[in-house]
């Protein structure tokens, strides 16, 4: 049996890995819950509580990928993860979103659910290898090679030059300053030639239907969204699973969540969520000023 207290204190640790296994916040909590209802059943004293936590969680979430890969495969559009929307001074959460970027997490997308675990457990949280095979009931060396695989392949699609976060900060409150003022030529100076862009609507609101590829159609695709009448419409200069990002809230609920990756002093990748089931869970950060907030007005 374990102890409310022994669980509490393992909890960011188990609500990480089940978050990044399957890239959704509500399958996340529900899994935290999950585990601690069967941790607190269990009859017999255990030893080693943070290993038995993540085994039961990692279990589980393996359980879950099963019936997702499902639902993702008739989703409508491009399915990008639900973000974690933090501000600077959320020290908690902030560290825990700075684990996993949602470009990375696209990217586990692409792995196995075997060597998403693996990955997960030894690059994120530090687990030896030793303890992944004991979690996963698998011998070590398979492990090892699962691992090395899942790493290399996550490398390959990272960015190669990432910005320092003080260049990424900056280069994407001048993007929101360009956006809240309407200026399509700074729009496009601050846009790779080659950017991407992702939207997703899940079907259920106005959103591209397929990635959108160079700066002018990406510039103009959005200059497009925020020139739509909105009630009451508020940018926030947000940080999104610990990259600088951007909520729109209109008539006070969530609109949409946008996410740049920045190399060079250029955007190269934007990640925009408005599926609503998505962002359900920012309702809260709707009241939120932050200093990076009143940065961008000033930049106008």
């Amino acid at each position: 049996m374990i102890e409310i207290a022994v669980f509490e204190q393992h909890r960011p640790m188990l609500f990480g890995i089940a978050y990044q296994m399957l890239g959704s916040v509500a399958d996340a909590e529900d899994l935290v819950q999950d585990t601690w209802l069967r941790c607190s059943q269990a009859s017999a004293q255990v030893a080693n509580p943070g290993g038995y936590l993540a085994r039961t969680i990692t279990n589980l979430a393996l359980n879950r990928l099963s019936s997702a890969a499902v639902k993702r495969e008739q989703y409508v559009g491009p399915w990008l993860p639900e973000p974690l929307v933090t501000v600077p001074d959320a020290t908690g959460d902030t560290e825990l979103a700075e684990s996993v970027s949602l470009a990375v997490l696209v990217v586990l997308e692409s792995l196995s659910p075997l060597e998403r675990a693996v990955f997960v457990l030894k690059e994120v949280f530090a687990f030896s290898y030793r303890e992944i095979a004991e979690t996963l009931d698998r011998t070590e060396t398979s492990v090892r090679q699962v691992g090395s695989r899942a790493k290399s392949h996550v490398r390959a699609r990272q960015p190669r030059y990432a910005a320092p976060a003080e260049v990424r900060r900056h280069v994407t409150d001048e993007f929101l300053a360009a956006c809240l003022g309407g200026d399509l030529n700074r729009m496009l100076e601050l846009l790779a030639p080659d950017v991407t862009a992702w939207n997703d609507g899940g079907g259920k609101v106005k959103a591209a239907l397929r990635p959108l590829h160079g700066a002018e159609n990406v510039a103009r695709f959005l200059a497009a969204v925020l020139a739509q009448p909105m009630e009451t419409p508020r940018l926030m200069a947000v940080d999104v699973n610990g990259r600088p990002g951007l909520l729109l809230t209109t008539a006070g609920r969530p609109d949409s969540v946008a996410c740049v990756e920045v190399e060079n002093g250029r955007i190269t990748e934007i990640r925009v969520i408005r599926n609503p089931d998505k962002l359900r869970h920012l309702a809260e950060l709707q009241e939120i000023r932050t200093d990076r907030t009143a940065q961008v007005t000033r930049l106008l």
